[in-house]
């Protein structure tokens, strides 16, 4: 992707200042909210990390707990415009990329933009429905899973799914694993190679 020659170093640096602002002023408006609750439940949090959810079933307070609902509710529709304006953009990609003669540049196109696509569909998908899901299918072991769906599987899976494509690493991994193989097939026959 060409990001800096298209758009310029400048537009880049104020895109991905922006994203780590908004970022930041959102975490912020949580913290703000979640460390003002009262809390009358008791401060263990039945997740392995406090969850905003999990903190205003502890809340006693009904206009706290209001107050952080709406503001979920309305990083909901955020979450959910910037999400439109990915699939948007997705669309006016993937008619870009048939209108392209090259059978061979169609598929390099589709395998940057897929995988993309895809974790980012899950990490909507996942937080959206760990926060709109009805209370009577609320389980902690179900709550566990899915805030481990959006939370640690897409930043752990972006770096595999775009550090393969590197030719070098491609076989770096290629060649332990075939090593490894080698090995543990020596070690159970044993004939060493």
């Amino acid at each position: 992707l060409h990001y800096g020659t298209l758009l310029g170093s400048r537009a880049c640096a104020t895109m991905a200042a922006a994203a780590w602002g908004t970022g930041a002023l959102y975490a912020l408006l949580h913290t703000a909210t979640a460390f003002s609750l009262r809390l009358c439940q008791g401060n263990a949090v039945d997740q392995f990390f406090c969850e905003i959810a999990h903190i205003l079933k502890l809340s006693c307070s009904k206009s706290d707990y209001l107050r952080e609902v709406g503001i979920i509710y309305f990083s909901l529709c955020l979450i959910c415009g910037c999400f439109v304006f990915i699939v948007v953009s997705y669309v006016q990609i993937f008619r870009a990329v048939l209108r392209m003669p090259s059978e061979q540049g169609q598929h390099k196109a589709f395998s940057m933009c897929l995988p993309h696509l895809a974790v980012v569909s899950l990490f909507v998908s996942t937080a959206m429905f760990a926060y709109l899901k009805p209370p009577s299918i609320s389980s902690p072991s179900l709550d566990l899973l899915v805030s481990f769906l959006y939370s640690v599987v897409p930043p752990a899976v972006n770096p595999l799914l775009y550090g393969l494509r590197n030719q070098e690493l491609k076989a770096a991994v290629s060649n332990t694993y075939i090593f490894n193989i080698h090995k543990m097939h020596a070690s159970l026959t044993g004939v060493s190679r």
